[in-house]
């Protein structure tokens, strides 16, 4: 990544001494504070809450000096908290924070952003309380009382205390402290020339820390990431913009995929290595496994919890940073952590186990409690991950030098990998249904379209083997699938021969599949339907429509109705007839094809069955409902005659008239008047609801008002036509087939 990877024996501060090796602590200079004239005598305790606030105050300095435990630290950094609320005279408060900069007690731990954040909240807390306290004054009656320091004149003196003693990156923790206590929450504390000053301050203290992040070490790198990630809602659109991204940017995105962050993946390591496969073959995963507590663990750290701030900030830098090669550098970043993470999770048992299938593979304990806490982490990953790279993909539409010498099909191809290396996470639930993922997937495949040869080639790097792995996993399949999708997509930019070796082929070896469809093989099997009807929908690709349709629509009939919907049946049906209908090319070079293929809907219309048709499969929604689609009654009679009706629109003019015909004979064989009604219903939209241009809708009215087609409509029988005595009448035509 770049400029930030300090290494962690590189240290802010030195490493603690025993109390006995330390010299004696310094005598230091306090100021007298008006308000507190509490005589009591001062204890060793720097949490007598009765001692002076001068003596409190030299107290809470002595113990800076000496490294505690964690109750005893604790408790010095509360009276802290207390003593900055409390003190009245600024020159302490100065005196306080500088020393505080610089105690050993509050820095021995450095246990990274977690001593950060327990600075952040130190002069957060003391800043609410002086906010109210000034709030509580003011609505007294009266004149104002002396004594206590308004909110101005407390952050005024709290920030001289930043001194040259500590270093700008811990100067930059009180100021985000501040900042967040007096303006968080929409408090509005302090005055707009000061609440300025302090914005610009904090920008400025941040740019210098980014400057010397390396000589200070991790903990600075840490400490600098957790401030930003506090103020940098509050910060004017102006004083963001002032902010060095190209600096900000490496260090954001190793703290999101570092060792406070979704440590490189390796946390999905420690989960397989406590798998287990009981006596009835479920996998168990305990929820008192080491790696179980690693995860509890991870969702306490401050930068997990912020995670969604964090990717926010990580966002912005990668759109205002300078410097294109630290963008890129970020994407490289994300895409090698994106792999490493679904390497890990191929090699984790979890892995293969189906959603369908996941209560009777799984153990009860796995399922209720180690599973769920999984998966907030991975989508914690997904949802950080995708937020910076939409900020990359959207960067690389409008940045010249991302663009130049035909970077940018290399860019999109590499934001697809990073979506296809999660979409493991992102296919299941719903969740990249959300504008971000939808905006970097659609424009990443929009600009790789634009280069024919990144298309063939992208498409060869993830293309499934032609010997599929038996049994097929479910990440297998889950890969497959993002495979499908994205080449849905590319046929316009791909020669016949592409679409056929590198999206027929592996979509038909989908459609051949004869075992059982749990909803992913539906979805599976879903997908390989839209990747071939894309291909026979391009003009340019019509020899590749002739050779695959005859078989295509074998494939479809076979596929219908235990394997895919009334609805998806329909949809496919038509898009094969408007591909070899006028105005396509196909149409000239096979005009006998549109009704080849209608005369096989036919010829299936007499052996299908007229009993209502259940849910299938892919007419269920996620949790089970049937979706709006399908809740018209359907059986697999009136289906394949309501795709008749469906194909009307796009017949060649010297067969329409002939097929309203047989479609209306078809309908009224449609014997349960529950199951004809929503056909006829359709048949009416045809005729009046413009789906037909003007040459077919002017045959269509002639059709229905002269010709019969009313009477055979609402009646079922054709009227006689009015001939001269001796006329020939030809015999009906017969079957194409």
């Amino acid at each position: 990544m770049g400029a930030v990877q300090p290494s962690r024996g590189a240290r802010a501060t030195p490493p603690p001494v025993a109390a006995q090796d330390r010299a004696q602590p310094p005598h230091f200079h306090i100021f007298h504070d008006d308000d507190n004239d509490n005589d009591s005598d001062a204890t060793s305790s720097p949490n007598n809450c009765n001692m002076p606030a001068d003596r409190l105050l030299n107290t809470v300095l002595q113990h800076y000096q000496d490294v505690h435990d964690g109750p005893k630290t604790d408790q010095i950094i509360g009276t802290t908290t207390q003593l900055l609320a409390q003190l009245s005279n600024p020159l302490n408060l100065g005196v306080l924070t500088s020393q505080l900069l610089t105690a050993p007690a509050i820095w021995h731990r450095q246990d990274g952003p977690r001593t950060a954040v327990r600075v952040i909240g130190i002069y957060h807390t003391a800043a609410v309380r002086v906010h109210d306290n000034e709030v509580e004054k003011a609505s007294r009656r009266g004149p104002r009382e002396g004594g206590a320091l308004r909110c101005d004149e407390w952050t005024r003196a709290v920030v001289r205390g930043a001194d040259d003693r500590s270093r700008r990156w811990q100067h930059l923790l009180v100021l985000t402290g501040v900042l967040v206590g007096m303006e968080g929450d929409d408090r509005r504390s302090l005055s707009r020339s000061l609440r300025n000053t302090l914005e610009q301050a904090v920008v400025t203290a941040a740019n210098l820390a980014l400057e010397h992040n390396v000589e200070d070490g991790l903990l600075a790198a840490e400490s600098i990431v957790t401030a930003l990630n506090f103020a940098f809602p509050l910060l004017s659109d102006f004083y963001k913009t002032q902010i060095n991204c190209n600096a900000l940017l490496p260090m954001a995105v190793w703290a999101m995929i570092g060792e406070e962050g979704f440590c490189d993946g390796e946390f999905l390591k420690a989960v397989a290595g406590d798998i287990a496969e009981n006596a009835t073959h479920a996998l168990h995963w305990s929820a008192r496994s080491p790696s179980c507590r690693l995860l509890q663990e991870m969702e306490r750290r401050p930068l997990m919890a912020n995670m969604g701030p964090l990717s926010k900030l990580a966002g912005f830098a990668a759109q205002y940073a300078t410097d294109s090669a630290v963008v890129l550098q970020a994407q490289d970043a994300f895409l090698v952590f994106s792999g490493r993470v679904l390497d890990a999770w191929q090699r984790n048992p979890l892995s293969g186990i189906d959603p369908a299938l996941e209560s009777t593979r799984l153990t009860p304990e796995t399922l209720q409690q180690t599973w769920p806490l999984l998966w907030r982490a991975f989508r914690r990953l997904l949802f950080g991950s995708v937020a910076v790279l939409q900020a990359i993909v959207s960067r690389g539409l409008l940045d010249p030098r991302m663009l130049a010498n035909g970077m940018a099909p290399s860019i999109a191809a590499k934001s697809l990998h990073v979506l296809r290396n999660l979409f493991f996470i992102s296919s299941r639930n719903g969740n990249n249904a959300f504008q971000v993922y939808a905006f970097s997937y659609l424009t990443s495949i929009d600009v790789l379209t634009r280069e024919p040869a990144a298309c063939d080639g992208f498409l060869r790097e993830i293309r499934p083997a032609d010997v599929a792995p038996s049994p097929m996993t479910h990440v297998q399949r889950t890969l497959d699938l993002f495979y499908l999708n994205v080449a849905e997509h590319l046929p316009l930019a791909l020669s016949v021969d592409s679409c056929e070796n590198l999206i027929v082929k592996p979509a038909m070896a989908y459609l051949s599949h004869d075992g059982a469809m749990s909803p992913a093989m539906v979805e599976l099997f879903e997908s390989a339907h839209s990747a071939i009807l894309s291909v026979l929908a391009c003009p340019q690709h019509s020899p590749l429509t002739i050779k695959i349709t005859p078989f295509y629509i074998v494939r479809l009939f076979e596929s219908f109705p235990n394997h895919i919907s009334p609805r998806q049946f329909r949809v496919a049906f038509k898009t094969v007839m408007e591909a070899v209908s006028p105005p396509f090319p196909i149409a000239a070079m096979e005009p006998q094809l549109s009704e080849t293929l209608l005369e096989m809907l036919r010829s299936n219309m007499a052996t299908a069955s007229t009993r209502p048709l259940g849910p299938t499969p892919d007419s269920l929604s996620p949790n089970g409902t049937s979706q709006k689609q399908e809740e018209v009654p359907l059986s697999v009679q009136s289906a394949l005659v309501m795709t008749l009706v469906d194909s009307l629109p796009f017949l060649p003019l010297p067969l329409l008239e002939e097929w309203l015909a047989i479609t209306a004979q078809a309908m009224n064989e449609i014997a349960d008047a529950r199951l004809r009604a929503p056909v006829k219903t359709r048949f009416w939209d045809i005729l009046v609801d413009g789906e037909m241009d003007v040459d077919r809708a002017t045959i269509g009215v002639a059709w229905w008002g002269t010709k019969g087609g009313r009477e055979l409509v609402l009646f079922g029988r054709a009227r006689e036509p009015v001939m001269m005595s001796g006329a020939i009448v030809s015999d009906d035509k017969s079957s194409r087939l």
